[in-house]
């Protein structure tokens, strides 16, 4: 590879989504190297573009917007035109990979569905990402992350006894599910195409994507264990693999469940004895009690310095802030800037990927909708009023 090009450098996508699942996914695509450009509608904006923190005042953009949409072009067009249509129709001749994200049967009322386009374009790949998928009962049915999760059956085992399921800091179900399944299938997608020179359709569901995410105890509820359940397993509270309140209301992760983990994590604790009782089932919650006493009595720089520099598996549990600005995270190169349309720069979170040891430091923030519009349609061929007509609707901010 080419040390001076990105890896996804050629791959030209146009991106249909909105919110979280489909510009996140869209947003890795760009830090590898595609070129994104987002068709956003000027009356129904975004919602991320609307969420605080807001940031540069001289052109006021959401932190989130900014980083989830960056090195993206903006088109605004309100799909329900004819002249919208055709310049979708044009923009074919360059973007032949398509991200939407609308409910079942939207794209085909507007006239840009899979087979209409592929007729134009018969090399095509479309991807639709949706919450149910594009057949099944639920098909049409409205659904956040929190709904995708319920069904899928990972919310049932994740959380705690007392209070029931509990929600992640983060959106699993969007992010894990539709965003990263939706970029490797993608990617499988123009594999095949560089071979066969044919296209594909791929249909996302956030659910589909989430119940695989049950890989461990789905396997084994399918082989004929019993349904997982709310700290019971292994991994999820039914053994002393857990999170510990530490004396000034912080929090250590302790990991340490392969045998020689386990014996320097009770050493360290001040009870080796307490080892012997981590295979019997019966002691587990006695122990777990055990360990949170003890873990209470000190405060969570104690345990870090007492842990610190041992193979382990014991971690203190940081906030965001603490986690950006640590050692790790900073020799990772985890953060970066990223300069807006009026040329501040604002600090971001990175891309994780690495390609030969380097890592892009630079990016473009999310810009206003429409940024591009007069550059885009002069390229497609339009005129200077026919620019100004297509353009003359208000476009929100």
């Amino acid at each position: 590879m080419d040390d001076n090009k990105t890896p996804l450098q050629g791959l030209n996508i146009l991106d249909f989504t909105t919110l979280l699942p489909g510009p996140y996914a869209t947003m890795l695509l760009a830090d590898m190297g595609a070129e994104i450009l987002r068709i956003e509608s000027p009356t129904r904006p975004d919602m991320l573009r609307g969420l605080p923190p807001i940031l540069d005042t001289e052109n006021p953009v959401s932190a989130a917007h900014a980083t989830i949409n960056r090195n993206k072009k903006s088109l605004a067009l309100d799909l329900k035109t004819p002249e919208a249509k055709e310049i979708i129709l044009r923009l074919l001749e360059k973007y032949d990979i398509v991200v939407e994200q609308f409910r079942p049967g939207v794209m085909e009322k507007l006239g840009l569905g899979y087979e209409i386009l592929r007729a134009i374009r018969p090399d095509i790949i479309y991807c639709s990402i949706t919450g149910y998928g594009q057949n099944g009962p639920l098909k049409q049915k409205a659904g956040h992350d929190i709904n995708y999760l319920a069904r899928s059956g990972l919310a049932s085992y994740s959380g705690r006894n007392k209070t029931g399921p509990s929600l992640s800091g983060m959106q699993i179900a969007d992010i894990a599910g539709g965003s990263h399944h939706a970029v490797m299938a993608i990617l499988a997608a123009v594999h095949k195409r560089t071979r066969t020179n044919c296209g594909v359709y791929i249909d996302i569901s956030m659910t589909d994507c989430a119940f695989a995410l049950n890989a461990i105890s789905g396997a084994n509820a399918l082989a004929g264990s019993c349904d997982p359940q709310l700290e019971m397993e292994l991994l999820n509270g039914g053994s002393f693999y857990d999170y510990y309140r530490t004396a000034d209301n912080r929090y250590l992760a302790v990991g340490s469940l392969e045998p020689q983990f386990a014996k320097a994590f009770f050493s360290g604790i001040g009870h080796p004895e307490w080892i012997s009782r981590v295979l019997e089932a019966d002691q587990q919650e006695q122990l777990k009690q055990d360990i949170t006493d003890t873990i209470v009595k000190r405060n969570l720089r104690e345990w870090t310095d007492i842990f610190d520099g041992s193979d382990v598996c014991v971690e203190p549990v940081l906030k965001f802030s603490e986690a950006a600005e640590s050692k790790l995270i900073q020799d990772r190169k985890m953060l970066c800037l990223a300069t807006t349309s009026h040329g501040n720069t604002i600090r971001q979170i990175n891309t994780p990927f690495n390609f030969n040891g380097k890592k892009n430091q630079q990016y473009i923030a999310g810009g206003p909708l429409g940024e591009h519009n007069q550059t885009i349609l002069q390229a497609l061929g339009y005129e200077p009023d026919e620019i100004e007509q297509i353009s003359s609707q208000d476009i929100a901010t």
